[in-house]
């Protein structure tokens, strides 16, 4: 424990999905070198069409994937390891997300990420492609959308947009307002992620800022009734603390209310 609050880190990759490095028995052993008590391992989902196949594996990858977890959780008794997926939602992928990974592999949860987007019949990516309003609007009422399905236990990097929107406007406040009205009427934890500290500093007219965590966007989250996570996303096993004394402080700082999320270790 740091300070007022437990060690718990529900966001983190292998090296399955192309872009980061380790496995699950390096998490874990990160983990508990620095005094973790829950690890949750969360790679970005496969697709039953292998959609994306360059930033995630392919389903063919899945028992391996979910049984190098349980072997991890054996040999690790004194860390909860929990079994999850990164997923971008569609309603092809409804009952895939559904019945396979939460059913016949029993993954723990699922986590809502939303690095694609549709947008005028083709699938944009939202880590650059963000600066124009009509595609911002076009992100947040997909990600709305995908929350609405009910499958996720929070949202990862709502506020990813700031990646390549880089003002704090009229159209990042719409934006912002609807994914947390959203998130308040549903009930659905938004995350404060460490990742997006390692991304590249955005300058902007009213000063320098990372990419995200906003500070924006979390200072008017303060105006819903929202909960929050902190995770590190870790891509590798020494980020497995990535930003969670800066996550925690943004916490404190504005008042925000952390999410209660123990009820997935008992599913």
């Amino acid at each position: 424990m740091w300070g007022s609050y437990s060690l718990k880190n529900y966001h983190t990759h292998t090296f399955r999905c192309k872009h980061a490095d380790g496995d699950v028995l390096d998490y874990a052993q990160a983990a508990l070198n620095k005094g973790f008590t829950l690890l949750g391992i969360t790679d970005h989902t496969p697709l039953p069409d292998d959609r994306w196949l360059h930033l995630r594996m392919a389903v063919s990858e899945l028992p391996a994937y979910a049984g190098v977890i349980d072997q991890a959780q054996e040999k690790n008794p004194d860390l909860t390891i929990l079994k999850g997926a990164e997923c971008e939602w569609a309603p092809e992928y409804h009952s895939f997300f559904r019945e396979v990974l939460l059913g016949e592999y029993g993954f723990d949860y699922l986590i809502l990420g939303c690095h694609f987007f549709p947008f005028q019949g083709s699938w944009i990516s939202s880590h650059g492609n963000l600066a124009d309003p009509r595609r911002l609007v076009a992100y947040t009422n997909y990600l709305v959308e995908s929350m609405q399905s009910g499958l996720f236990a929070f949202v990862a990097h709502p506020d990813l947009f700031g990646l390549s929107y880089a003002e704090w406007d009229k159209n990042t406040v719409t934006a912002s307002r609807e994914i947390l009205q959203a998130a308040e009427d549903l009930d659905l934890p938004l995350e404060i992620n460490g990742y997006g500290m390692t991304k590249r500093v955005i300058e902007t007219s009213q000063g320098v800022r990372t990419a995200y965590p906003w500070r924006s966007f979390w200072e008017l989250a303060r105006e819903y009734h929202v909960k929050v996570v902190v995770n590190s996303d870790a891509h590798r096993p020494d980020y497995v603390d990535l930003g969670f004394r800066e996550g925690h402080k943004m916490v404190k700082d504005l008042g925000l209310t952390l999410a209660n999320l123990d009820y997935l270790e008992g599913r």
